[in-house]
């Protein structure tokens, strides 16, 4: 993939030149204008198709910084943007929005060497997921087909996976209907995705993929985050990567070497191996 395309949008001459001799030489990027105007970076932006723009967040005249985020967040290619403030106001908000980077202003040498790495991330993935066109009908997602990962669990892994799922499986029993949601933002809409639709959540770079039984969807929220959030509702972090649901889990099979096998719902499924001494236990917690 060549160089990123990059817009500099502030409305500070001074500010666009020590962004400019900050890249000199960065191969990552390839600076392709300026403008001081966010009206005029949206109509540069459908002419040049730019992946990364660096940007301010109030301007003298037209849209903030923010807005114009918003917007290009319902475009058909979307930019990395970097944004460029004077405090930290407003950077939980632009990391909702997506940002690849949020710079406080004016950055050290060693701050700056690392919104380059994360620009060097960004393309990494810029582009990978599938355009619209490629969503299923109701354009709230990216249709998978069907795999299936296997995990290894180590000793200690498998007694804290058995106590999690014996905590899952009794509250199950007697739980009340779930109303709470993850807000996922796809093409410009929030999304408001149901827990108990939830089946696996999964780590990408800065990432995760949230999947469903029949779609997935990339969120800015990274796994340790949802974690947090998710694991009083019965999910369970089964590996590095990946966070299971554990009411999804849905079969039980016996494998050659004595070995069982957990396996999870949806498209991709997830096995998890439980050996022979902790299969008594198992069925214990399953009422088998």
């Amino acid at each position: 993939m060549p160089s990123l395309k990059t817009l500099i949008l502030h409305p500070d001459s001074r500010v666009r030149s020590a962004i400019r001799e900050s890249l000199r030489g960065v191969k990552v990027v390839r600076l392709l204008g300026e403008t001081v105007c966010a009206n005029e970076a949206l109509e540069l932006h459908k002419e040049v198709s730019y992946g990364i723009i660096f940007l301010a967040l109030d301007f003298n005249e037209g849209i903030s910084g923010i807005e114009l985020a918003q917007t290009l967040g319902a475009s058909k290619n979307k930019p990395g943007l970097i944004f460029i403030a004077e405090d930290e106001t407003n950077a939980y908000l632009a990391f909702e929005l997506g940002a690849v980077d949020y710079l406080i202003w004016p950055p050290d040498e060693d701050r700056m060497a690392k919104t380059v790495e994360r620009i060097s991330r960004f393309k990494s993935h810029f582009r990978e997921i599938p355009e619209p066109s490629d969503w299923k009908e109701s354009g709230t997602g990216v249709e998978t087909g069907e795999e299936t990962l296997q995990l290894p669990l180590e000793e200690e892994e498998q007694d804290r996976f058995l106590a999690a799922l014996k905590h899952a499986w009794d509250y199950s029993q007697t739980r009340q209907p779930e109303i709470e949601k993850l807000p996922v933002s796809q093409d410009g809409r929030m999304i408001l995705i149901p827990y108990t639709q939830i089946i696996f959540v999964e780590a990408y770079e800065d990432y995760s993929y949230v999947h469903t039984a029949t779609q997935k969807f990339l969120t800015s929220h990274r796994l340790k985050a949802l974690e947090e959030r998710l694991e009083p509702h019965r999910f369970f972090r089964v590996h590095r990567k990946y966070l299971v649901n554990l009411e999804m889990v849905t079969e039980v099979a016996s494998l050659p070497g004595s070995n069982f096998m957990l396996r999870t719902a949806g498209r991709t499924r997830i096995e998890l191996p439980i050996s022979r001494r902790r299969i008594g236990k198992l069925k214990q917690i399953l009422g088998m």
